[in-house]
């Protein structure tokens, strides 16, 4: 379907329920770091951002998705399978023995790029893929989506240092913004203010957004992608951790948190 014919907040609101349901089934899945970024996901597959083929998921003409933060990205689960990477009943056996869908995804899941349980390093896998496609002189692009506490892994900055040196303006890196990490918020370990001025200094073109506003999500990732200037760019997307749970959204604890299975089933009770 033509991403004009698509409404991306009702989208947004299936991926958002559908990400709950995997988690009552799963509960070792992190729930509040899947939360964050369901309408950058959204936007990236539904809006019209990324070329795809999910008949072909290594297909050159691909456009080149990491997901930095692999245990943060069940809800791209639903998304996968909705697109037809694989089949949807697989969305009922997530993290059961013989399913290919774990609690942190990898590449033999159809559609994801990379392992990703290790954090902090996809910002440099992107960074090497960016500047290979640059080489062969393909004009496909590269997005890497990472969340803020991993870029206080010092590996993130090497690639960006090394992104801009060499003027790989076709690498996009989106940053979920939701302030926590695992032990509580970036801000009180090492903080993050004014990531974008941050990255500038770095030589990046930086813009901020709204992460929940999808609409908005999606006009930004279009003009991030069309922009050919010689520098890297980053869309620094603030979202809220856990958003929609109660007792879980933007909790200092809420990464290692799950909650409780009463307020998971009214949640979804109340969508049905």
């Amino acid at each position: 379907m033509h991403a004009s014919m698509i409404d991306l907040k009702a989208k947004a609101r299936w991926v958002w329920l559908e990400t709950l349901r995997i988690h009552r089934r799963a509960p070792e899945t992190r729930l509040a770091s899947s939360l964050s970024p369901v309408e950058i996901f959204v936007a990236l597959y539904y809006g019209g951002v990324l070329r795809f083929n999910p008949t072909q998921p290594l297909t050159e003409t691909r456009d080149r998705c990491i997901i930095s933060k692999g245990h943060g990205s069940i809800c791209m689960y639903p998304i996968l399978a909705d697109l037809g990477f694989f089949a949807m009943e697989e969305l009922e056996h997530v993290c059961e023995s013989g399913s290919f869908l774990g609690g942190i995804p990898d590449p033999v899941i159809p559609g994801y790029e990379t392992v990703n349980g290790s954090l902090g390093h996809g910002l440099g896998v992107a960074t090497g893929m960016a500047l290979g496609l640059n080489r062969k002189g393909s004009d496909r692009d590269v997005f890497v989506i990472a969340g803020d506490g991993e870029l206080h892994e010092g590996s993130n900055w090497e690639a960006a240092m090394f992104a801009s040196h060499h003027r790989l303006d076709n690498l996009n890196l989106i940053v979920d913004n939701n302030r926590i990490s695992m032990l509580g918020h970036t801000d009180d370990i090492v903080s993050h203010g004014r990531l974008g001025d941050r990255l500038g200094a770095f030589g990046w073109s930086c813009a901020e957004v709204d992460g929940h506003d999808v609409d908005a999500v999606c006009a930004a990732l279009h003009v991030m992608k069309a922009q050919r200037n010689g520098a890297p760019k980053a869309l620094i997307a603030h979202t809220i951790k856990g958003r929609g749970v109660p007792g879980l959204e933007d909790a200092p604890l809420c990464h290692i948190m799950n909650p409780k299975l009463e307020t998971l089933d009214r949640l979804l009770g109340e969508a049905s």
